[in-house]
C-alpha cells in the first residue's frame, strides 16, 4: 500500500478480547432475535455476513495449523487488505448457531501462541479474533442504521475497533503533523509535515467513536461528518486527512 509504514504492532490483552467478542456477539444475537421474521428475510444478506464473521473463528481453528513458525500478518495488514464479497444469507437461528460454535472455541481463539491459517498468511489467534470484533462492531452499527432499532455496542468492542482503525490510519499516513483524537479510546499522530512536540498541536481532528467508525470505513463522508458537527478539524493540515480515508473498505 502506497505510503504505508511498518509500525510496532499493538498488543491486545487476551481476556479483554475474549470479553469484548462474547459481549458484542450476545448484543447482536439479542437484537436480531427481536426482529420480525419478515424483517429478517429482508436483511438476510447482511445477517449472512454477520453469521460468517462469527463462525470464521471456529472454522479457521479447525483447519490444519499453518507451516509458518511466526506470524506473517498483523491486524493493520488485515485492515489494508479487507474486501467484502460474500453473498451468504442467514436469520436469527443461524446467528445463534454460529455464536454457540464460536463460544466453544473462544478460549483458543484469544491465545497468543496459536497461529491461524488466514488467507493472507499465518496470523496470531488473538489478532484474528480482534478482526472479528471489528467486523461485528461495524456491522452491528450497520444494523442499527438499517433497522432504526439501536444495536448496542459493547464498550470493550468499541474501544478495540476504534484503536484498530486509528492504528491503520497512522500506518497508512505516517507523520506527526496532525493529531487525531477519538476520546475516550484513542489518539494518534499522522500525516507528513512539521513535527509537533509540545503544547496543543496546530492540526487537530476530533470526533466520537461511532462517527470515527463510519468515517474510517467510508460509511459517512468527511463533509457530512463535519456538517453534522460530529467531526471537528482545525489547522492547515487537518483537512488533508480526508484524502487518507477510508482506511477499511
Amino acid at each position: 500500500m502506497t505510503g504505508a509504514v511498518r509500525r510496532k504492532p499493538r498488543a491486545y490483552h487476551p481476556d479483554r478480547v475474549r470479553d469484548a467478542l462474547l459481549a458484542q456477539v450476545e448484543l447482536l444475537r439479542t437484537a436480531v432475535q427481536e426482529l420480525t421474521t419478515e424483517r429478517q428475510v429482508e436483511l438476510a444478506m447482511p445477517l449472512g455476513h454477520l453469521a460468517r464473521q462469527i463462525d470464521a473463528l471456529p472454522k479457521l481453528l479447525a483447519e490444519p495449523a499453518p507451516k509458518a513458525a511466526r506470524p506473517q500478518v498483523e491486524v493493520t495488514d488485515w485492515v489494508a487488505a479487507t474486501v467484502h464479497e460474500e453473498r451468504d444469507t442467514a436469520d436469527a437461528a443461524a446467528i445463534s448457531a454460529a455464536a454457540l460454535e464460536m463460544e466453544a472455541v473462544v478460549d483458543m481463539g484469544v491465545r497468543e501462541d496459536v497461529l491461524i491459517p488466514h488467507h493472507l498468511g499465518a496470523m496470531r489467534a488473538v489478532d484474528f479474533t480482534v478482526t472479528r470484533i471489528v467486523e461485528l462492531t461495524l456491522h452491528s452499527d450497520d444494523l442499527t442504521r438499517a433497522t432504526g432499532r439501536p444495536v448496542r455496542l459493547d464498550r470493550g468492542a468499541l474501544a478495540i475497533t476504534t484503536r484498530v482503525l486509528t492504528d491503520a490510519l497512522a500506518t497508512k499516513a505516517p507523520g506527526s503533523s496532525t493529531e487525531v483524537r477519538i476520546p475516550p479510546f484513542a489518539a494518534v499522530q499522522c500525516l507528513a509535515g512539521p513535527r509537533h512536540t509540545r503544547g496543543t498541536p496546530p492540526n487537530v481532528v476530533e470526533t466520537d467513536p461511532v462517527t470515527w467508525l463510519r468515517l474510517a470505513t467510508g460509511r459517512v463522508g468527511w463533509e457530512a461528518a463535519t456538517a453534522s458537527g460530529r467531526l471537528r478539524a482545525g489547522g492547515e493540515r487537518a483537512g488533508a486527512l480526508a484524502d487518507q480515508l477510508p482506511v477499511l473498505g
